[in-house]
């Protein structure tokens, strides 16, 4: 198995801001998330596009950060759209009960945005990120 490294990148433009990831979305590399939407919300886009078909593995600390990126997004008025969700990354939000979360799709419950975690570090395990409630649901056996 070859393990590629984590890269990302932000640009906004003509109001738009695009966040490409790539690589292990896990522990080590969630803050890059928060870091790049952070950056982009400074610029006042219309809408962020996060492009995620490059990331190979979402863990727990991933999908944290992917759901505080969306509800520092809702809170700043801005739209956010994710792109590229792979088969790992849309299994997990099927077995927490968000597949509609990210995806865009309609979901039965509305979920009520958290504070923003702009400023928490996902480096470090004593400062807690925001987490979006999410439907809970019985798992099949």
């Amino acid at each position: 198995m070859t393990v590629r490294p984590f890269t990302s990148h932000a640009a906004v433009h003509a109001g738009v801001a695009r966040v490409t990831l790539a690589g292990e979305l896990d522990l080590d590399t969630a803050f890059h998330v928060r870091d790049n939407v952070a950056a982009c919300l400074a610029e006042q886009p219309t809408e962020i596009r996060l492009d995620l078909t490059g990331v190979s593995f979402c863990d727990c600390s991933g999908m944290n950060a992917l759901l505080a990126a969306r509800s520092c997004a809702l809170r700043a008025g801005v739209g956010l759209r994710v792109e590229g969700i792979g088969t790992q990354l849309a299994r997990l939000l099927s077995l927490i009960g968000a597949d509609g979360v990210l995806t865009g799709r309609a979901s039965s419950a509305t979920a009520v945005p958290a504070p923003c975690a702009a400023e928490a570090d996902t480096r470090r395990p004593e400062v807690a990120m925001a987490v979006v409630d999410a439907p809970t649901r019985s798992l099949p056996a």
